[in-house]
């Protein structure tokens, strides 16, 4: 049986029959940019991009993630240099590790190779060979530097004409 559209309207457009209704409203979020590298994949060569990278398969040669997150997972096997902003390791990474951030290596993860970061952390278990080298932060270094670079060696000449009344 065909209704008029007249009616129709009026049925989807009718006001709730409780105007107290709560009704939230419900948030969208855009969803997280992570590329994920699935457990059956296997990658040889470069890879380099600006959004958080999850690795539970096999990568063999560089990764290159410099403001990023790079994850590799339980299952994930690493044969690469990584660069990232952060490094968590739960699977097995054998090359160098660069982070402008932190490297974590959880209970079940292992790293052959050297680490270069601001911030490490190793849990019990974790697997790690290598050398470590943690540097200064880049803001500290720069404030430092520019506060080194405002002190003069003469005191102020309104401060030393005080000084000598």
């Amino acid at each position: 049986m065909l209704q008029s559209s007249e009616n129709s309207f009026q049925k989807f457009n009718a006001p709730a029959s409780n105007p107290n209704t709560y009704n939230p409203m419900k948030n969208v979020t855009a969803p997280v940019d992570q590329a994920t590298i699935g457990r059956t994949l296997v990658i040889k060569g470069e890879i380099s991009g600006s959004e958080a990278l999850y690795i539970d398969g096999r990568i063999e040669g560089k990764i290159t993630m410099p403001e990023s997150r790079v994850t590799i997972g339980r299952n994930g096997k690493v044969d690469a240099s990584v660069q990232a902003r952060e490094v968590v390791v739960m699977g097995k990474v054998n090359g160098n590790i660069q982070c402008s951030d932190r490297v974590d290596i959880r209970a079940e993860g292992s790293v052959t190779g050297d680490i270069s970061t601001v911030r490490i952390s190793v849990e019990d278990g974790a697997a790690l060979k290598g050398g470590i080298q943690v540097h200064a932060e880049p803001k500290a270094q720069s404030q430092a530097q520019a506060q080194t670079q405002t002190k003069s060696p003469e005191p102020p000449k309104a401060l030393a004409a005080t000084a000598s009344a």
